[in-house]
């Protein structure tokens, strides 16, 4: 990897017992906000998930704090940087999951897949005995995956369910081992307990995900095709964390590519392939106005809430 740019990003989870999530919001706000650190942290009273952006100093010290926080000690976190600020603001919410399936009694906290590390990863998904699923939106797997990885075409990760008990008997035809993966871990987690508890025996998921995968494996050993969507605005990484070739549609906010951007259907900040169809007129009106704004602010030399301040 090249040089590290100044701002450190830290995407992280874990799933803990929190009885007091409420008690927690503005302790973390507060810190976050005393160090300059921006970004979202979700809590709940299963734990802790969230993806923020600042000075090393000062991420060093929020992940110090929530490794204290109970169940917290072995805090997930995968660390790359950017050359500016990829956040507007820090927000800390209280949910109702960490990471929405929808699932009444799904503790990965008490069942769960079967860790792979990433150097061991290519072997588990070459074994034509492996059902491969990607958890993740069809928007982040249209811009990369594994090589055969089914993509389950879901728009939220509360669809994986129902597509998974809708498909199992096909899945399942021939095989007998179950491998998921998402960006970080956090979904796996989540989607593997639930095939636990669906009676699946053998189920395995990537520890650290696509970015631990993507830092871990080099290029010419991996099985991953294309680039990975983040969500924050350097939109997609690549081998390495190095800085993806993507952008984002500020009206649908989906990867776009060069390609892309060569659609009849694509107005910088207005539309794109992905999304003109499902936006109106005074929709797309009201973007054009963002749009107009935004390029007023440049001309004066100000940043409006609208750029995407690309991580180079």
């Amino acid at each position: 990897m090249s040089q590290p740019h100044p701002i450190k990003v830290a995407a992280l989870y874990r799933f803990a017992a929190f009885d007091e999530p409420a008690r927690l919001q503005p302790q973390i706000a507060d810190l976050c906000i005393a160090h300059g650190i921006k970004g979202t942290i979700l809590i709940a009273h299963e734990g802790v998930n969230g993806t923020i952006a600042g000075s090393p100093e000062g991420i060093d010290a929020v992940v110090a704090f929530l490794k204290t926080l109970p169940g917290c000690a072995d805090l997930d976190v995968k660390y790359s940087h950017a050359k500016e600020m990829p956040f507007y603001r820090m927000k800390v919410r209280l949910k109702k999951e960490i990471v929405t399936l929808g699932v009444e009694g799904i503790d990965p906290k008490r069942e769960v897949g079967t860790y792979v590390q990433p150097e061991d990863w290519n072997a588990l998904i070459s074994d034509p005995d492996t059902v491969l699923i990607d958890t993740r939106n069809d928007y982040e797997v249209a811009i990369g995956t594994f090589e055969g990885a089914i993509d389950p075409r879901t728009k939220a990760f509360r669809d994986f369910p129902q597509w998974f008990r809708e498909n199992r008997d096909s899945l399942a035809e021939g095989k007998t081992k179950f491998a998921m993966f998402c960006t970080g871990g956090i979904r796996c987690e989540k989607s593997t307990a639930f095939l636990k508890a669906e009676g699946i025996d053998e189920v395995y998921h990537l520890e650290g995900g696509i970015l631990k995968y993507l830092e871990t494996v080099p290029a010419e050993a991996s099985k991953w095709q294309g680039e990975c969507f983040v969500f924050d605005d350097r939109v997609s990484v690549k081998h390495g964390l190095e800085l993806g070739t993507k952008e984002l549609c500020r009206a649908c906010r989906h990867p776009i590519s060069d390609e892309d951007k060569q659609s009849p259907a694509y107005q910088e900040g207005v539309s794109c392939p992905a999304c003109f169809n499902e936006r109106s007129e005074a929709d797309r009106e009201r973007y054009a106005e963002r749009q107009k704004q935004i390029a007023l602010a440049s001309k004066r030399g100000k940043q409006h809430i609208g750029v995407n301040p690309r991580a180079l």
